[in-house]
C-alpha cells in the first residue's frame, strides 16, 4: 500500500539553530500548525540537551535531531539506541562512518523501536555537506567529484538499510536516477530567494521538490526574514499542486 504524498507543510523542516532555548521555543510556538518538523542541531542541543526535545514534543513538534553521529560503530550504536526514548522523528549520521557503523545503527534502531512498539525514527546518512565543493573535498584527501562521492556513499548506505540521505539539491537528479525512491531525501541549502550564506550548493524549494526531494531544511531564509510568516506562506504556496 503506497503512502499518502506529503503535504507542503509536512515537507518543511525549520532549523532552529539558536543557543538560547527561549528563542528556539519561540519559533516552534510561532509556527505551530504551519510547520510540523523542527531541526535541533548541536548549537541548541549541547546547551539544553534532552530538555529542548521534551519541550518541543510537548508543543506538538516533530523532531529532527541533526548531530551527525560519526564514531566507531559500537559507540554510535549505543548512542542511537537512546533515541527511541526521545520521540525523535529522524536523525543524522555521517555516511563516511562506513558500512559497519551504518549497518549497526540501522539494525539497532529498528530492534529497539520494535521492542518498545514505537515508530522507528528515520535514519539519515549525510553524504557531502553543502559547505563542500570539489576543491574543499580535495583539501581533505577526497579526489572524487562531488557527484561520484555522493553516489559512492549512497551506495554504501543503501546496502545497510539506512532510510534516507541528506544531500544537496544539486545531487537530487542523479541520486533519484540511480536509486529511484529507495531513500527519503532531506535537502539542506534551500533558499527561497537569492541569499546563499555559507552554503555553496543551494536550490529553491520548488526546484528541490520537482527533482525528488521529500523534506526541505530551511533556517535563516525564514528566521532572518523581515516577514517570516510571509516567507513560509510563499513556500507552502509554491509546493502546493497548483503552485
Amino acid at each position: 500500500m503506497s503512502q499518502e504524498p506529503l503535504k507542503p507543510e509536512e515537507r518543511i523542516i525549520l532549523a532552529v539553530d539558536f543557543a538560547e532555548f527561549e528563542e528556539a521555543e519561540g519559533w516552534v510556538k510561532r509556527f505551530k500548525g504551519k510547520i510540523h518538523t523542527y531541526k535541533v542541531g548541536p548549537i541548541l542541543y549541547l546547551k539544553h540537551g534532552k530538555e529542548v526535545l521534551s519541550r518541543f514534543s510537548e508543543l506538538g513538534a516533530d523532531l529532527f535531531l541533526d548531530l551527525k553521529f560519526h564514531d566507531i560503530p559500537s559507540t554510535v550504536e549505543k548512542t542511537v539506541r537512546q533515541l527511541a526514548d526521545l520521540n525523535i522523528k529522524m536523525f543524522t549520521l555521517h555516511a563516511l562512518g562506513g558500512f559497519d557503523m551504518m549497518k549497526r545503527v540501522s539494525d539497532s534502531v529498528a530492534e529497539k523501536a520494535d521492542k518498545m512498539s514505537k515508530q522507528k525514527p528515520l535514519t539519515l546518512a549525510v553524504t557531502v555537506l553543502t559547505s563542500h565543493d570539489e576543491s574543499t573535498l580535495n583539501e581533505i584527501g577526497i579526489n572524487n567529484s562531488t557527484k561520484d562521492e555522493v553516489l559512492k556513499l549512497a551506495d554504501v548506505a543503501e546496502k545497510t538499510g539506512i532510510d534516507g540521505l541528506v544531500c544537496s539539491g544539486q545531487e537530487l537528479e542523479f541520486v533519484t536516477k540511480e536509486f529511484g525512491d529507495r531513500f527519503k531525501l532531506v535537502i539542506p541549502g534551500i533558499r527561497p530567494a537569492s541569499k546563499t550564506h555559507d552554503q555553496k550548493r543551494v536550490m529553491t524549494p520548488k526546484e528541490a521538490i520537482s527533482r525528488g526531494a521529500d523534506y526541505l531544511v530551511i533556517g535563516r531564509a525564514i528566521t532572518e526574514a523581515e516577514n517570516p510568516e510571509r516567507v513560509v506562506e510563499e513556500i507552502i504556496s509554491q509546493l502546493s499542486p497548483t503552485g
